[in-house]
Order: C-alpha cells, then sequence, then structure tokens
C-alpha cells in the first residue's frame, strides 16, 4: 500500500545487488511511495549483480560509483543532480565488506591489510560521501541521509570480525557528521540497526543460520525483515521525521533491550538436559 510519503522526493540509493539486497527492497519501496531514484554501485557489482533488471522495474538511472573514492562520489552527485535538475532529498548508505571475513580469517589472525580496506568501504566511504556531498551541497534542506548498521557495533557476536569495528565507526560517523550537517543545513544523518537479514554479504559471516534462529527466538517481534527495514527507512526519508537526527535507530523487533527470552531460555534447557549423562551430571 501506498502513502506517497516520497511524492516529488528524489534520491540515490547504495547497494542493491538483488533481491536479497535490503537496498533493492528500499528502492522498490522509495519508487512506490512516489519518489525518483538513482541506483549506484561499483561497476563490478553492477556487471555481477542484477542491477539492470531492478533500473527497468522502476525506471531508475544507474550510475556506477565506487563508494570508496572520492572523485567517483562526487561523478555520482554531480550526475545525479543532472539527471534530477537539482539537489537530492535522501540517501541510503547500504555498503558492507570484509575481506578477513571472505578470506575466513579468523579475529585473533587479521590481515590488517585486509581490514583497513573493510574499514575504508564499510564505514569511511559514509564520511566521505556526506563530506562530498556538503562540499558539493547536493542534499536539500531537510534531507535524510541513513546507512545500514548492526548491533554488533555494540555487542560482541563472534565470527563477526571486524565489521563490529566498521559499523561501530558508522555510527559514530553519523553522530559526528549529523550534528555538522544538523546545524549549517537542516539535514539528518541517522543510521538504522537492522536485524540480521540474510543477503549476498551476510551469508559470509560465520554461523549465520544459527544467529538468525538465535535472534528471532529472542525478539520479542520476532526478527525484522529486509521489507521491514525498508519500510523505516521510507519513513526516515519522509517529512514525517523531519527532527529526528545523529541517532542510531533499532529495527530489531526489540532484541537489543533483551537479555534472556522465554523461548531462548527454553531451547537452551532442553540442550543441557541432551548433554546430562546416566546419573544426570552435565558433561564439560
Amino acid at each position: 500500500m501506498s502513502y506517497n510519503l516520497l511524492k516529488g522526493k528524489k534520491g540515490i540509493i547504495f547497494g542493491a545487488l538483488n533481491e536479497m539486497s535490503i537496498a533493492w527492497k528500499v528502492a522498490e519501496r522509495a519508487v512506490e511511495e512516489g519518489a525518483q531514484i538513482v541506483l549506484t554501485n561499483t561497476p563490478m557489482a553492477i556487471r555481477m549483480g542484477e542491477m539492470d533488471e531492478l533500473s527497468k522495474k522502476l525506471n531508475a538511472k544507474v550510475i556506477a560509483a565506487d563508494a570508496s573514492s572520492v572523485e567517483d562520489l562526487e561523478n555520482l552527485l554531480k550526475e545525479s543532480m543532472a539527471h534530477f535538475g537539482g539537489q537530492v532529498d535522501f540517501i541510503l548508505h547500504s555498503i558492507g565488506m570484509s575481506l578477513n571475513v571472505r578470506k575466513k580469517r579468523p579475529y585473533d589472525d587479521l590481515n590488517y591489510e585486509y581490514m583497513m580496506k573493510s574499514l575504508d568501504i564499510s564505514a569511511i566511504s559514509f564520511h566521505k560521501l556526506l563530506q562530498s556531498a556538503r562540499k558539493l551541497d547536493a542534499i536539500s534542506e531537510w534531507g535524510s541521509v541513513i546507512a545500514l548498521t548492526y548491533i554488533a557495533a555494540q555487542r560482541t557476536f563472534y565470527g563477526y570480525n571486524e565489521m563490529a569495528e566498521a559499523k561501530a565507526m558508522l555510527e559514530s560517523i553519523a553522530r559526528s557528521f549529523g550534528y555538522i550537517y544538523g546545524r549549517d543545513k537542516k539535514i539528518r544523518v541517522n543510521t538504522i540497526s537492522q536485524s540480521p537479514t540474510l543477503t549476498t554479504a551476510g551469508q559470509g559471516i560465520k554461523g549465520l543460520e544459527d544467529l538468525l534462529d538465535f535472534s528471532e527466538r529472542m525478539s520479542p517481534l520476532g526478527n525484522a525483515t529486509a521489507e521491514d527495514c525498508a519500510d523505516y527507512c521510507i519513513v526516515m526519508f519522509s517529512d514525517l521525521t523531519k527532527k529526528v537526527t545523529m541517532q542510531n535507530l533499532f529495527n530489531d523487533g526489540g532484541f537489543s533491550n533483551i537479555g534472556m527470552s522465554w523461548r531462548a531460555m527454553n531451547v537452551y534447557s532442553t540442550s543441557l538436559e541432551d548433554m546430562k549423562n546416566t546419573i544426570g551430571k552435565i558433561i564439560d
């Protein structure tokens, strides 16, 4: 159902690779709500992914850009403004990549060159985007910028690796740049901390399926889906949230505020029963 929340607005969506991507769902919902959009990703991702299909479906222009390149970002913003005939109203940063995760390097044996590349792509790119947009005056007054993050920025999740540091940096950039952009241009900058979601990028995380099951049992409302996240993004892009900025907003079914749920405790207790020996003692 459409509410025309983004009627007349124009935006840029980073990171739509295929139908599993949260950014893909956001792009679909943005157009459904009346927006015009530009889709962007790296040249390789555009070649390997399914963005052409999405572009045709949404009548959206595709502009290739490496988000870690200031030159590419500036070109993207200039081309987008030329395409729209003016400033953009919203931007989604949905970018994350860990070479150490891809190479299956454990956290206590990281390759630091890989780590720096991960930080550059997953977090510093957000600062580069905001700084480039501010210098080019690319975002309209009361515009909205959203980056996607995960609770591992604040809690330890085994197997998430240096992406935890990347997401922590991402959230910090949103607060720090959000102050400057809000003060000077009345532009909002926020992060949305999403439930674990089965995406192409997420498939490389160790034990993801078990994590999905765990968080589903822990969350009173269950995991938020990619479609749920898209809906939240649309509200944050709209004029209904004009005074929300510098926030890390949880979209996780309540997971972030739960210590132990009944369902998770029940599974834990059951597993302990399976570990007892013949005299009822738990086997270590």
